[in-house]
């Protein structure tokens, strides 16, 4: 790479983006680095000028995504944060990626969050099941175990856009890294928080926090046996910087592409332990007449979540293994996470939504 380094960040201003771009920021080496950020609005566009960052207006759901491409092609390193679901984007920046690449010959890095969404979020959800809340068993998956990672079906949440970009690393066309997260929780802090230009909230805790409002009681699906794996949005912040860390010391030196699967979490939690954190919680705060969280009927499940609901159901159980032999060094424990879940629950309350 030049003595500078030219960054493109999408998701710039997103709960987990705007955690990474503040470390950026802050980051030993940001004399050398160039940041432009996609960003929706243009108040938004001047605020991040003031950091130092330039920003292009945009976003994945415009019809012409021609200036992804065009940011891409002009980027040495690519933070993919803004919606690891929304393909014709991500193609949009690989296509980019790879005019960098043949106009250069060396390979630019992608350092994709996979499992996380700008619309809708679900922890590692490439190695969910469909439990429905029954049961609690199944496959702990490690980011170690990358043949069974790279055999997991097209159709599985994420891999529509993780396999072209695992494909293009095979290529020799970029260097990827797939680093995915279980639920984030937490409250991110940082100069995009002070300007007031980032997402504090998360999306599933705040999902079912809303639920719980609506019918005045925690609820779970099944049984609420399902168990996730969760991470603090910080603490996962750290791991995109440790990365781009290693990566700038050698892209060779950790794995990528088939082997670039870094996963986020230090805790778990089951879906009946959060509607009855939510539901002690409106005990404790006087809100409704009901002491015991329950199952979701059928009927609430279609109107409130729709065909989708069984997703919200699943099981996703996964070890960042590689990533911890990298050095991340993960802190939050299950009482933080406990603590963020009433902190959001108290916060719908007050707001009323």
């Amino acid at each position: 790479m030049s003595t500078q380094i030219n960054i493109f960040i999408t998701g710039a201003t997103g709960y987990l983006g705007g955690s990474v771009l503040a470390r950026l920021l802050k980051h030993p080496q940001a004399s050398t680095f160039k940041i432009t950020a996609l960003v929706r609005s243009a108040d938004k566009a001047e605020k991040l000028k003031t950091l130092g960052v330039e920003s292009i207006l945009g976003s994945y759901s415009d019809k012409d995504l021609s200036f992804l491409t065009d940011a891409a092609a002009q980027a040495d390193v690519v933070f993919e944060l803004a919606n690891c679901d929304h393909l014709e984007g991500n193609l949009a920046i690989l296509e980019g990626i790879k005019k960098r690449h043949a106009k250069s010959g060396k390979a630019p890095i992608l350092i994709h969050a996979s499992g996380t969404g700008e619309y809708f979020s679900l922890p590692l959800a490439i190695i969910m099941d469909d439990a429905r809340g029954l049961h609690g068993d199944s496959i702990v998956y490690s980011d170690l175990d990358s043949e069974k990672l790279n055999a997991l079906p097209a159709e599985a949440l994420h891999r529509n856009v993780d396999i072209p970009l695992i494909e293009a690393d095979k290529n020799g066309q970029v260097k990827t890294y797939l680093i995915t997260p279980g639920t984030l929780f937490g409250v991110p802090s940082g100069p995009l928080v002070e300007l007031g230009v980032q997402n504090t909230n998360s999306i599933q805790i705040p999902y079912f926090a809303k639920f719980a409002l609506a019918y005045k009681q925690g609820l779970y699906i099944g049984k609420g046996l399902n168990v996730w794996c969760a991470a603090d949005v910080d603490e996962t912040a750290d791991l995109f910087v440790l990365v781009f860390n290693s990566v700038l010391k050698d892209p060779e030196s950790i794995g990528h592409g088939v082997d670039g699967y870094y996963f986020a979490e230090s805790t778990t939690y089951s879906a009946i332990e959060v509607a009855r954190i939510i539901q002690d919680t409106f005990v404790e705060l006087g809100f409704g007449d009901k002491k015991e969280a329950r199952p979701f009927t059928l009927e609430e499940l279609e109107a409130t979540l729709g065909p989708m609901w069984p997703l919200f159901a699943t099981n996703s159980k996964g070890k960042g293994d590689r990533s911890r032999a990298l050095g991340w060094n993960p802190k939050a424990s299950k009482e933080d996470f406990v603590a963020y879940v009433k902190g959001v629950t108290k916060k719908a309350l007050a707001s009323g939504n």
